[in-house]
């Protein structure tokens, strides 16, 4: 797997879509903390199935709480600005407001974003 650690925070290089349920969320979270010791990570929005991001599939509440569950804070880069649900827009809104999960147009702002967190 492709990863580089930025100060103690996994940026996953991998081409292609990595998330496509829980188990392959658990695979990823398990995966990173074994190589790198990492406990925070970011990914590209275009490593996750599209599903992800159409709440009522229930992809997202599955995925985000295996990074909840296991102590894995996570950054999600891309244009989020095409998705023009309410509900989604206001759950990117909500999780920018936590520590735990966060939305960034790029990966600087999500590594900022980490190390404030």
């Amino acid at each position: 797997m492709n990863i580089e650690v930025n100060n103690q925070t996994a940026i996953v290089r991998e081409p292609g879509v990595l998330i496509t349920s829980g188990s392959s969320a658990m695979d990823l979270l398990a995966t990173v903390r074994y190589e790198t010791g990492c406990s925070a990570m970011v990914l590209r929005k275009e490593q996750l199935d599209e599903s992800f991001f159409r709440l009522s599939s229930g992809l997202a509440g599955e995925v985000l709480q295996k990074f909840v569950n296991y102590q894995m804070k996570l950054a999600i880069v891309g244009n989020f600005s095409g998705y023009t649900s309410k509900p989604l827009q206001d759950f990117i809104r909500e999780s920018n407001q936590g520590r735990q999960i966060c939305f960034q147009p790029t990966e600087a702002a999500a590594l900022e974003w980490l190390e404030g967190a």
